[in-house]
């Protein structure tokens, strides 16, 4: 794979961990018995995006370097995983 394909998967999976971590570490106001006047209780108690963007990073480099590991160490590549779909040709 080329590097813009690799840039691309990075953004790809950087999204993807994104939201399946920004929940972690959320402190609601209600959690913290302080809710604001005209918000929900449910809203965040703070801004908690910035630790959340770096976890994420963090996250994605890990799963990026795996990926870069596997494909240009070990030599395999998307064609090597098997097909569980039959194909009807």
């Amino acid at each position: 794979m080329t590097w813009i394909s690799y840039l691309a998967l990075f953004f790809i999976i950087w999204w993807l961990v994104l939201f399946a971590t920004l929940p972690f570490g959320l402190r609601t106001q209600d959690d913290e018995d302080d809710v604001t006047l005209g918000t929900t209780s449910s809203a965040p108690r703070g801004p908690h995006v910035r630790r959340a963007m770096l976890r994420t990073t963090v996250v994605t480099l890990i799963i990026s370097g795996l990926l870069w590991y596997v494909t240009n160490q070990l030599g395999w590549s998307f064609d090597d995983i098997p097909r569980f779909v039959p194909d009807f040709n």
